[in-house]
């Protein structure tokens, strides 16, 4: 496992198709962000968490951090995650916090690919799943410079680092049914997996 990785959980959206805060929806009796905390850690990694209300989410006892640039939405979560890296940390790990089945080794692998890339992302039918990929800081004036441009996509990104795509073929020999790249947007999507 690579020493020089940590991981930031994406908590800050809107959530307005879930139509409450997605972090503490329950599935199984416990809070949809409670699920992905203990997947990745699995990983025994530093954990923080990027949320904007820090009160509602000091319960988890991890690092909070608040978006450093407002309204950026995902990208500008992950903009902020790279930011809080350390020196020794020189690769984050970022995830949604709705997605449950998160794949510890799956993950292990994305990371471990990461030494020589900026970007190690997962592709899936030709959309990079930038929610579930691993990013070095790097990406920073990059990021910067998009957001500021009013760009808020986060797959723009990958055309313009070194960028490592992970494909389905390899995705499925860790996760056949690419169970982890579930997430749960809708109170349909819930009852989906509930049911």
């Amino acid at each position: 496992m690579a020493d020089f990785a940590q991981v930031a959980v994406l908590a800050g959206g809107k959530s307005r198709r879930m139509g409450t805060d997605k972090s503490f929806v329950l599935l199984n009796g416990k809070p949809l962000l409670q699920h992905v905390i203990e997947r990745v850690s699995e990983l025994q990694v530093p954990i923080m968490l990027i949320a904007n209300e820090r009160e509602k989410y000091a319960a988890f006892g991890l690092p909070i951090f608040s978006d450093i640039i407002p309204n950026a939405g995902s990208l500008g979560g992950v903009y902020t995650a790279l930011q809080q890296s350390s020196a020794k940390h020189t690769r984050t790990l970022c995830v949604a916090c709705d997605m449950p089945f998160l794949n510890p080794t799956l993950l292990r692998f994305l990371i471990d690919q990461s030494s020589e890339y900026d970007v190690v992302v997962p592709s899936i039918e030709g959309t990079a799943q930038g929610l579930h990929a691993v990013y070095s800081p790097s990406c920073l004036p990059i990021m910067k410079q998009q957001i500021e441009g009013g760009d808020l996509t986060i797959q723009h990104i990958f055309q313009r680092v070194k960028t490592r795509f992970v494909g389905e073929d390899i995705l499925r020999t860790f996760d056949p049914d690419l169970r982890s790249f579930v997430n749960l947007n809708t109170p349909t999507d819930l009852e989906s997996i509930i049911t």
